[in-house]
C-alpha cells in the first residue's frame, strides 16, 4: 500500500508534467496556498453558515441576511485593502533579506486598522436606519436586515485587523498560522450562531439576528487570539518600534487604491444585490446564495492569486524579474485545473448543491441555470484573479483598481440592470452577463502581465 507522502509526491509530479511547472516550483507554490485557501474561507464561509442556518426560516430571513451581509461587506471593504498592502511590503523585505524590519509594516497596518474603523463603526452603525432600506422597502424584510447588520458593523474593527494578521503572515508564507486561528472562529462561529439563532432548552432564541450576533463574537476571538498567537506566542519574532513616516506612507500609498476597488467593488456587488431584487424578492433571496456560493468558490483562486503576490514579493525583492513574471503564469495554471475540478458540482448537480442552504423547490430552480453558469465558466476567469494578486504583490495597485473599477461600473452593473429588471432577463440574463464580463477580465490581465511593465515599480 502507497504512504499518503509518496501518493502526494507522485501526485505532485504528474500535476507539474501535465502543466509543465518544475515540481520543486508547484510545491512551492501548493506549500504557500494551500493554508492561504484555508485562511480566505474567512467572508465566505461566515456568510454561507448564517444563509445555511437562517434559510431554515423563510425567504424574508434570507433576505434579510444577505442585505445585512452585503452592507456589512461594503462597511469592511473600506479596511479590507490593508492585507494586500502589509502582505507587498512584508514580502517584498523578506525577499531582500530585511528579517529585522518584517515586523514594521504590521505594526503600521494594526495602528491604520484602528484609525480607520473606530470611526467608520460608529458613522455606519448611526447611518443603518438609511442605510438598509436602499437595498429592499420590504418592512419584514427591513425589519431582520437592520438589527443585524448593526451586529455586523460592531466587529469592523475586529475585521480590520484580521486582515492585517493575513497579510503578515502571508508575506512570510506562513498563512499556516493564520489559518488555524480561523478554524477555531469559525467553529465558535457555527456554535455561537446557532445557539443565539434557535435557542437552547426552552429559550427560543433571537431568529435571524442571532446569528450576527454569532458571528461577531466570533470575529473579536479570532482578533484576540490573533494578537496572542503574533505578540505572545512568538514575540522573539518581533521587534517592537516605532513605525517610520516612510513605511506608513508606503502602507498608504499601497492601501488606498486597493482599498477604494475592494469598496467599490463591495458597493458593486451591493448593487448587483439590488439590482437582482428588482426583478423579484424569490430572486434576491436565492441570488444571495448564490453570490455567496460563487464567492466561496474562487477563494482557491484568490488563494493561489495571494501566494503569488508572496511569490512576486520575493522575486522583486531579489530584482529577478524575469522569475517574478513566471510565477505569475505558472500559478494561474494552478488555478485553472484546480477550479475545473471544483466546478464540477456546480454544472453536474447544482440542485443538490443548492439543497445545502434552502428546501425551498422554487428557490432551487431559479438558481440551478445561474450555478451551472458558474461552474462552466469559472475556469476562464480565474486568470483575472491570480493576475490581479499577483499585480497587487508588483505594487501596480493603482492600474487594478481602475480596470476593474471600469469593468464593474460601467459595463457589468448598467448592463445587468438592462438585461434583469428592464429588457426581463432576469436572474439567468445577468448571471450570464456578469460570467461574460470576468472572462473579459482575464484576457485583459493576460494582457498587461505579459507587458511586464510592472517589473519596474520601486516601494
Amino acid at each position: 500500500m502507497m504512504h499518503p507522502v509518496q501518493g502526494w509526491q507522485k501526485t505532485m509530479a504528474w500535476v507539474g508534467a501535465f502543466l509543465r511547472i518544475e515540481e520543486k516550483r508547484l510545491n512551492r507554490i501548493m506549500a504557500i496556498s494551500v493554508p492561504i485557501i484555508g485562511g480566505m474561507l474567512s467572508q465566505s464561509v461566515i456568510n454561507l453558515v448564517d444563509a445555511a442556518m437562517v434559510g431554515r426560516l423563510g425567504d424574508a430571513a434570507l433576505a434579510g441576511v444577505g442585505i445585512g451581509s452585503y452592507a456589512t461587506f461594503i462597511t469592511v471593504s473600506v479596511v479590507m485593502g490593508l492585507s494586500a498592502g502589509v502582505q507587498a511590503m512584508v514580502a517584498r523585505r523578506q525577499g531582500a533579506g530585511q528579517f529585522d524590519q518584517i515586523g514594521e509594516p504590521l505594526i503600521a497596518g494594526l495602528q491604520l486598522a484602528a484609525l480607520i474603523g473606530l470611526p467608520l463603526t460608529l458613522a455606519v452603525y448611526i447611518a443603518t436606519p438609511w442605510i438598509i432600506p436602499l437595498f429592499n422597502r420590504d418592512q419584514a424584510v427591513i425589519d431582520i436586515a437592520a438589527p443585524y447588520f448593526e451586529w455586523r458593523t460592531l466587529a469592523t474593527i475586529a475585521v480590520g485587523m484580521n486582515f492585517v494578521f493575513r497579510g503578515f503572515w502571508n508575506g512570510i508564507s506562513e498563512g499556516k498560522k493564520y489559518l488555524y486561528i480561523l478554524l477555531l472562529m469559525h467553529l465558535v462561529n457555527i456554535i455561537v450562531s446557532w445557539v443565539l439563532i434557535f435557542g437552547i432548552g426552552g429559550w427560543q432564541g433571537f431568529g435571524a439576528v442571532g446569528s450576527g450576533m454569532g458571528t461577531t463574537i466570533a470575529l473579536f476571538f479570532g482578533c484576540g487570539m490573533n494578537f496572542w498567537l503574533t505578540f505572545h506566542r512568538h514575540r522573539e519574532r518581533f521587534r517592537l518600534y516605532g513605525v517610520s513616516a516612510e513605511t506608513m506612507r508606503n502602507i498608504v500609498r499601497l492601501t488606498i487604491p486597493n482599498s477604494t476597488q475592494q469598496t467599490l467593488f463591495a458597493l458593486g456587488n451591493g448593487v448587483l444585490f439590488w439590482i437582482i431584487g428588482q426583478v423579484g424578492t424569490q430572486e434576491q433571496a436565492i441570488g444571495h446564495i448564490l453570490i455567496s456560493l460563487m464567492l466561496l468558490m474562487i477563494l482557491p483562486a484568490v488563494g493561489l492569486g495571494m501566494a503569488a503576490t508572496s511569490l512576486v514579493g520575493h522575486s522583486l525583492g531579489r530584482d529577478a524579474r524575469d522569475d517574478a513574471y513566471r510565477w505569475g503564469w505558472e500559478v494561474t495554471r494552478v488555478a485553472m485545473l484546480i477550479m475545473a475540478i471544483a466546478g464540477l458540482p456546480l454544472w453536474l448537480f447544482p440542485d443538490y448543491v443548492l439543497r445545502i442552504f434552502t428546501p425551498h423547490p422554487e428557490l432551487i430552480a431559479l438558481g440551478e441555470w445561474p450555478l451551472r453558469i458558474t461552474g462552466l465558466n469559472i475556469t476562464l476567469e480565474v486568470t483575472a484573479m491570480v493576475l490581479t494578486q499577483a499585480l497587487l504583490g508588483a505594487g501596480a495597485s493603482k492600474q487594478v483598481m481602475v480596470i476593474n473599477l471600469l469593468m464593474q461600473w460601467c459595463v457589468l452593473l448598467p448592463l445587468a440592470f438592462l438585461v434583469g429588471p428592464v429588457a426581463g432577463f432576469g436572474l439567468l440574463g445577468i448571471w450570464l452577463l456578469q460570467g461574460i464580463q470576468r472572462i473579459t477580465l482575464s484576457a485583459i490581465y493576460g494582457a498587461i502581465w505579459r507587458q511586464q511593465h510592472w517589473g519596474r515599480i520601486s516601494f
